[in-house]
Formats: C-alpha cells, sequence, structure tokens
C-alpha cells in the first residue's frame, strides 16, 4: 500500500484522510475538534460537559457526523482525570476517583472508540496539551518538556524522551508534597494533603488565601503572590531533578494574567537548585505556553497523531 508523510512526520496511507479527530474532555467543557494541526481546523464544536450519558452520546453524534462527511485517521480523547491509562487494567480507558458526580467508572475510552476503526490514543488533558506545545508550541525539537496549568488544580504534563510519562498511572505533581514557604499557615485547600502544591498554590487555594478580594485588585508586590509563587517553584524543582526537561511552561488561570509570576517561579527556581543543576541558558526557563487556549483542544489531536504513529511503526 502507497503511503504518504504529512507535515508531522506521521505516515497516512494513500486514500485515508489526512484529518485526525480530537475530543479534549474537560470539566466543564468538551472540545472536538477535526483537523490536522493548527493551521487546517475543519470544524470544531463545544458539548457542555454535564451527565455522561448526555455528553458523551452528543460527542458520539459529532464524531459520526465527521466520520461520515470526511473520515478521519485518528482519534485522540485527552481527558480530565484521573484516568486509568494502564492497557493491562481491568479498568483501562475509565475515569477514576473523580469529584465529578456520575463520571467515576464512566468507560470514556470505549464508549467514543467503539464506532471507528482507527487507531485510538486516550491520555491526560495536560499530557496532550504538552504533546501539542511540542509539536506546534514553545517546544518545538525537544523530546524533554513540562507543561503545567495552575487553574481550579494544578495538573502537569510531563513527557520524557518524546512520550508522556508511564506507570501504573499518570503523574500527580499537582499532588507532590512541598515545603512550605516560611511563615505560611493558612490551611490547604486539599483535603487529601496538608502541604501538596495544588492545596496551596491552586486557583482554589488562592481564592481562599485572598479572603473575599477579587484577584483583579491585587497588586503584582502583594504579600500572597508570594507563597504561590514559592510553591510552584518547589514543584518546578522536583520536576527538573526527576526528569531534567529541557523547558517547563506554566499556564491556567492563575498564572495568566499574571506574567510576573513566571520570572519570580525561574528566580525562587534557581535559588533552590543552588547551582547544583545548571538550567539550559538558551532563553527564559519557565515560559508561558504559546498556543494559549488552544493547546488543550489541539493536544488532543497530538494525542492522535501519537496514536497513529505507534499503529504504523506496530504495521
Amino acid at each position: 500500500m502507497r503511503s504518504s508523510v504529512d507535515a508531522l512526520g506521521v505516515t497516512i496511507p494513500d486514500g485515508k484522510s489526512t484529518l485526525r479527530a480530537g475530543i479534549e474532555l474537560g470539566g466543564t467543557k468538551c472540545v472536538c475538534t477535526l483537523a490536522s494541526g493548527p493551521d487546517d481546523i475543519r470544524d470544531q464544536r463545544t458539548v457542555p460537559t454535564t451527565r455522561p450519558d448526555e455528553t458523551l452520546p452528543a460527542i458520539l453524534a459529532i464524531l459520526r457526523e465527521w466520520d461520515a462527511a470526511h473520515g478521519f485517521a485518528a482519534l485522540g480523547i485527552a481527558s480530565f482525570g484521573p484516568i486509568d491509562i494502564n492497557p493491562q487494567s481491568a479498568t483501562h480507558g475509565q475515569i477514576l476517583a473523580t469529584t465529578k458526580a456520575a463520571w467515576p467508572g464512566t468507560d470514556v475510552l470505549g464508549i467514543l472508540s467503539a464506532p471507528f476503526d482507527v487507531p485510538v490514543g486516550f491520555d491526560t488533558d495536560v499530557n496532550g496539551a504538552a504533546l501539542a506545545e511540542m509539536a506546534w508550541g514553545c517546544a518545538r525539537g525537544m523530546d524533554d518538556f513540562a507543561y503545567v496549568t495552575v487553574g481550579t488544580g494544578v495538573g502537569v504534563g510531563l513527557v520524557v524522551h518524546g512520550l508522556p510519562t508511564r506507570g501504573f498511572a499518570h503523574s500527580e505533581l499537582g499532588h507532590i508534597r512541598v515545603p512550605r514557604l516560611p511563615g505560611d499557615d493558612l490551611p490547604s485547600f486539599c483535603s487529601f494533603h496538608d502541604d501538596c502544591v495544588e492545596g496551596l498554590a491552586s486557583g482554589s487555594a488562592l481564592k481562599l488565601r485572598l479572603g473575599g478580594r477579587s484577584v483583579g485588585e491585587v497588586a503584582e508586590d502583594d504579600p500572597v503572590w508570594a507563597p504561590i509563587a514559592h510553591t510552584l517553584a518547589m514543584m518546578c524543582h522536583a520536576i527538573v531533578s526527576s526528569t531534567a526537561p529541557y523547558r517547563i511552561a506554566i499556564g491556567g488561570g492563575v498564572v495568566t494574567g499574571q506574567s510576573h509570576l513566571l520570572g519570580r517561579i525561574e528566580a525562587a527556581l534557581r535559588a533552590s537548585l543552588n547551582g547544583y543543576m545548571t538550567l539550559p541558558d538558551d532563553g527564559p526557563y519557565i515560559v508561558a505556553p504559546a498556543l494559549g487556549d488552544k493547546a488543550g483542544p489541539l493536544g488532543a489531536i497530538a494525542v492522535a497523531d501519537l496514536a497513529l504513529a505507534k499503529a504504523a511503526a506496530a504495521s
């Protein structure tokens, strides 16, 4: 069978669509994208995330419409978590112990992939966003990269040697326990850990720290930012010490609009490393994601690309 190679180096058999279908399954909405990359988005639709018996059939209807009209070479699902990504597990493809009502135990992978005879990728939303930034954004040309989102919670997409990290589960670096900034004795927002990153530096934690104040009225030099920057820097120290990515991108609602935080986090990281490890010197090490709010939807396309590449390698 003859084939062609697309712009990302993915092999597409002749006669097959070069399009990918991507589903970014979020806590409040799902973004469905039909594309071959950021410069070729054919269709994009949003489905509210309500109950799985409402949301997933609506997504399936969109996928069936695209399959009938265009076809697609692969399907990528980038989901909120926690999710079971272990192919050997009896619950592979399912949403695990989320606090989102009715979703624990939902077989997202099985339901969305069953009607389609194409390679399917399933991963976390943050791993997808990391892959998208590596393909089209701030980490192009890098095989080792970390993507951090600091919103309601804290998630980290960690890619090592070109692939998201794998084990019995996906990484949960938002829940690593870190030393608190001296004098920081506010309660953690996390119900599991008194001193994890999510409990101390997420948007939920920031709201607790603000005590009713609006973020818009908080100046850059306000003391509230010190424990946020410190906590995120301690997480970055752990990431650097464990997998040494060439760059770390930090986005999400807490950091967006507070660009001063990136410089403060990098300065605190360098001070914490204390010369023991030397960070790359080709520009800022802590950066904003280049794709902005497109990283999530394009992340699902990148997950589809990875599934397609794996299928090609296995054939």
